[in-house]
Protein backbone atom coordinates (compact mmCIF):
# COMPACT_ATOMS: atom_id res chain seq x y z
CA UNK A 1 0.00 0.00 0.00
CA UNK A 2 2.73 2.42 0.49
CA UNK A 3 4.40 1.23 -2.45
CA UNK A 4 1.43 2.32 -4.42
CA UNK A 5 0.81 5.53 -2.57
CA UNK A 6 4.06 6.68 -3.36
CA UNK A 7 3.83 5.94 -6.68
CA UNK A 8 0.94 7.18 -7.63
CA UNK A 9 2.37 10.81 -5.98
CA UNK A 10 5.64 10.38 -7.72
CA UNK A 11 3.36 10.38 -11.54
CA UNK A 12 1.20 13.27 -10.44
CA UNK A 13 4.67 14.94 -9.54
CA UNK A 14 5.82 14.18 -12.95
CA UNK A 15 2.90 15.21 -14.38
CA UNK A 16 2.25 18.92 -12.85
CA UNK A 17 5.86 19.37 -13.29
CA UNK A 18 5.60 18.25 -16.75
CA UNK A 19 2.48 20.73 -17.69
CA UNK A 20 2.66 23.49 -20.08
CA UNK A 21 2.45 26.86 -17.35
CA UNK A 22 -0.13 28.88 -18.09
CA UNK A 23 0.62 32.19 -20.33
CA UNK A 24 0.77 35.87 -18.38
CA UNK A 25 -2.02 37.71 -18.85
CA UNK A 26 -1.72 40.45 -21.67
CA UNK A 27 -1.45 44.00 -19.88
CA UNK A 28 -4.46 46.41 -19.22
CA UNK A 29 -4.91 48.87 -22.56
CA UNK A 30 -2.00 51.85 -21.81
CA UNK A 31 -1.60 49.38 -18.37
CA UNK A 32 -4.83 50.48 -17.14
CA UNK A 33 -4.29 54.27 -17.33
CA UNK A 34 -7.52 56.99 -17.46
CA UNK A 35 -8.22 58.29 -20.23
CA UNK A 36 -8.77 55.16 -23.20
CA UNK A 37 -11.29 56.67 -25.38
CA UNK A 38 -12.44 55.66 -29.17
CA UNK A 39 -12.07 59.64 -30.59
CA UNK A 40 -14.20 58.35 -33.71
CA UNK A 41 -17.11 57.09 -31.36
CA UNK A 42 -18.36 53.63 -31.04
CA UNK A 43 -18.44 51.02 -28.38
CA UNK A 44 -14.64 50.08 -28.75
CA UNK A 45 -12.29 51.25 -26.79
CA UNK A 46 -8.47 50.66 -26.60
CA UNK A 47 -7.62 53.89 -29.60
CA UNK A 48 -4.58 53.36 -30.74
CA UNK A 49 -4.49 53.74 -34.67
CA UNK A 50 -0.90 54.49 -34.86
CA UNK A 51 0.15 51.83 -32.73
CA UNK A 52 2.33 54.17 -30.54
CA UNK A 53 1.76 51.54 -27.38
CA UNK A 54 2.80 48.54 -29.08
CA UNK A 55 5.95 46.65 -27.19
CA UNK A 56 5.78 49.62 -24.84
CA UNK A 57 7.36 48.71 -21.34
CA UNK A 58 4.92 50.34 -18.47
CA UNK A 59 7.45 53.16 -17.75
CA UNK A 60 7.18 54.33 -21.66
CA UNK A 61 3.69 54.25 -21.85
CA UNK A 62 3.66 56.09 -18.85
CA UNK A 63 6.28 58.97 -20.23
CA UNK A 64 3.87 59.80 -22.97
CA UNK A 65 1.13 60.02 -20.59
CA UNK A 66 3.58 62.41 -18.96
CA UNK A 67 3.94 64.27 -22.10
CA UNK A 68 -0.18 64.17 -22.92
CA UNK A 69 -0.51 65.93 -19.55
CA UNK A 70 1.64 68.69 -20.09
CA UNK A 71 1.05 69.93 -23.57
CA UNK A 72 -2.72 69.70 -22.27
CA UNK A 73 -2.09 72.00 -19.44
CA UNK A 74 -0.60 74.39 -21.64
CA UNK A 75 -3.32 74.44 -23.88
CA UNK A 76 -5.56 75.13 -21.45
CA UNK A 77 -3.92 78.05 -20.46
CA UNK A 78 -3.30 79.03 -23.85
CA UNK A 79 -6.70 78.94 -25.03
CA UNK A 80 -8.14 80.63 -21.93
CA UNK A 81 -5.20 83.27 -23.30
CA UNK A 82 -6.75 83.47 -26.43
CA UNK A 83 -9.84 84.62 -24.90
CA UNK A 84 -9.20 86.49 -22.28
CA UNK A 85 -5.84 87.95 -24.08
CA UNK A 86 -6.82 90.31 -26.98
CA UNK A 87 -9.06 92.39 -24.69
CA UNK A 88 -7.64 92.24 -21.21
CA UNK A 89 -4.37 93.46 -20.35
CA UNK A 90 -3.71 93.09 -16.85
CA UNK A 91 -0.24 93.33 -16.60
CA UNK A 92 0.82 95.89 -19.33
CA UNK A 93 -0.36 98.16 -22.16
CA UNK A 94 -1.75 95.79 -24.82
CA UNK A 95 -2.14 97.18 -28.24
CA UNK A 96 -5.09 94.75 -29.10
CA UNK A 97 -5.78 92.55 -31.99
CA UNK A 98 -4.61 89.16 -32.88
CA UNK A 99 -2.95 87.73 -29.95
CA UNK A 100 -0.41 86.23 -31.95
CA UNK A 101 0.58 89.44 -32.85
CA UNK A 102 1.35 90.52 -28.97
CA UNK A 103 3.48 88.32 -28.63
CA UNK A 104 6.32 89.96 -30.45
CA UNK A 105 5.36 93.17 -28.77
CA UNK A 106 5.51 92.29 -24.92
CA UNK A 107 7.79 94.15 -22.98
CA UNK A 108 11.42 92.76 -21.92
CA UNK A 109 10.62 92.26 -18.24
CA UNK A 110 7.77 90.07 -18.89
CA UNK A 111 9.91 87.27 -21.33
CA UNK A 112 12.45 87.60 -18.09
CA UNK A 113 9.58 86.82 -15.84
CA UNK A 114 8.15 84.32 -18.23
CA UNK A 115 11.23 82.39 -18.07
CA UNK A 116 11.96 82.73 -15.22
CA UNK A 117 8.59 80.95 -14.06
CA UNK A 118 8.52 78.59 -16.62
CA UNK A 119 12.33 77.66 -16.25
CA UNK A 120 11.38 76.99 -12.42
CA UNK A 121 7.92 75.12 -12.77
CA UNK A 122 10.22 72.40 -15.27
CA UNK A 123 13.24 72.22 -12.99
CA UNK A 124 10.55 70.86 -10.37
CA UNK A 125 9.03 68.63 -12.44
CA UNK A 126 12.14 66.99 -13.55
CA UNK A 127 13.55 66.48 -10.58
CA UNK A 128 9.87 65.46 -8.96
CA UNK A 129 9.46 63.16 -11.85
CA UNK A 130 12.57 62.01 -13.98
CA UNK A 131 15.49 59.56 -13.25
CA UNK A 132 18.46 61.07 -11.95
CA UNK A 133 21.57 60.41 -14.31
CA UNK A 134 23.98 58.15 -13.81
CA UNK A 135 27.33 59.74 -12.64
CA UNK A 136 29.49 57.72 -14.75
CA UNK A 137 27.44 57.25 -17.99
CA UNK A 138 25.59 60.18 -17.84
CA UNK A 139 22.63 58.72 -18.72
CA UNK A 140 19.46 57.30 -16.93
CA UNK A 141 17.93 54.29 -16.94
CA UNK A 142 14.86 55.45 -18.06
CA UNK A 143 13.22 58.68 -18.30
CA UNK A 144 10.76 58.74 -15.47
CA UNK A 145 10.77 56.77 -12.10
CA UNK A 146 9.25 53.97 -11.90
CA UNK A 147 7.06 54.84 -8.92
CA UNK A 148 6.39 58.09 -10.90
CA UNK A 149 2.89 58.42 -11.18
CA UNK A 150 1.87 60.85 -14.47
CA UNK A 151 1.45 64.37 -14.01
CA UNK A 152 1.38 64.24 -10.00
CA UNK A 153 3.52 66.61 -8.96
CA UNK A 154 1.55 67.40 -5.61
CA UNK A 155 0.52 70.78 -6.63
CA UNK A 156 -2.90 71.21 -5.01
CA UNK A 157 -2.59 74.43 -3.08
CA UNK A 158 -6.73 74.42 -3.23
CA UNK A 159 -7.17 70.77 -1.92
CA UNK A 160 -9.34 69.45 -5.13
CA UNK A 161 -7.87 66.19 -5.04
CA UNK A 162 -10.72 63.46 -3.88
CA UNK A 163 -9.44 61.08 -1.36
CA UNK A 164 -11.62 58.71 -3.00
CA UNK A 165 -9.94 56.74 -5.58
CA UNK A 166 -13.07 56.03 -7.95
CA UNK A 167 -13.84 59.82 -7.76
CA UNK A 168 -10.04 60.68 -8.04
CA UNK A 169 -9.89 58.56 -11.71
CA UNK A 170 -12.95 60.17 -12.60
CA UNK A 171 -11.18 63.99 -12.22
CA UNK A 172 -8.41 62.50 -14.03
CA UNK A 173 -10.74 61.55 -17.12
CA UNK A 174 -12.14 65.16 -17.01
CA UNK A 175 -8.23 66.37 -16.80
CA UNK A 176 -7.49 64.35 -20.38
CA UNK A 177 -10.67 65.23 -21.56
CA UNK A 178 -10.31 69.07 -21.53
CA UNK A 179 -6.97 68.99 -22.13
CA UNK A 180 -6.81 67.27 -25.48
CA UNK A 181 -9.99 69.55 -26.34
CA UNK A 182 -7.38 72.63 -25.19
CA UNK A 183 -4.59 71.53 -27.53
CA UNK A 184 -6.89 71.37 -30.58
CA UNK A 185 -8.63 74.41 -29.98
CA UNK A 186 -5.38 76.36 -28.95
CA UNK A 187 -4.06 74.92 -32.23
CA UNK A 188 -7.38 75.95 -34.20
CA UNK A 189 -7.13 79.55 -32.48
CA UNK A 190 -3.05 80.07 -34.10
CA UNK A 191 -4.13 78.67 -37.72
CA UNK A 192 -6.81 80.96 -37.76
CA UNK A 193 -5.57 84.07 -36.46
CA UNK A 194 -2.52 83.53 -38.67
CA UNK A 195 -4.47 82.83 -41.56
CA UNK A 196 -6.91 85.67 -41.43
CA UNK A 197 -4.67 88.18 -39.35
CA UNK A 198 -7.98 88.41 -37.02
CA UNK A 199 -8.89 87.61 -33.95
CA UNK A 200 -10.86 85.00 -32.49
CA UNK A 201 -14.40 86.92 -32.64
CA UNK A 202 -13.86 87.93 -36.40
CA UNK A 203 -14.30 84.42 -36.60
CA UNK A 204 -17.83 84.43 -35.31
CA UNK A 205 -18.81 87.70 -36.96
CA UNK A 206 -18.11 89.66 -33.19
CA UNK A 207 -14.94 91.58 -34.18
CA UNK A 208 -15.19 93.48 -31.35
CA UNK A 209 -13.64 90.24 -29.73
Amino acid sequence: MSLAIASSSALAFNLNFGATPKAAAAPAFAYGLPGNFNALGGSELNFDPAGFLDGKSEVEVNRYRECELTHGRVGMLASLGFLVQEKFHPLFSGDGGPAIDQIPQLPPWLWAVMTVGIGFCEFQRISIGFSPLDDATKKAPSALKPDYIPGDLGFDPLGLQPPDAAEMRTMQEKELAHGRLAMIAAAGFLAQEAVTHATWGAAIGAPEF
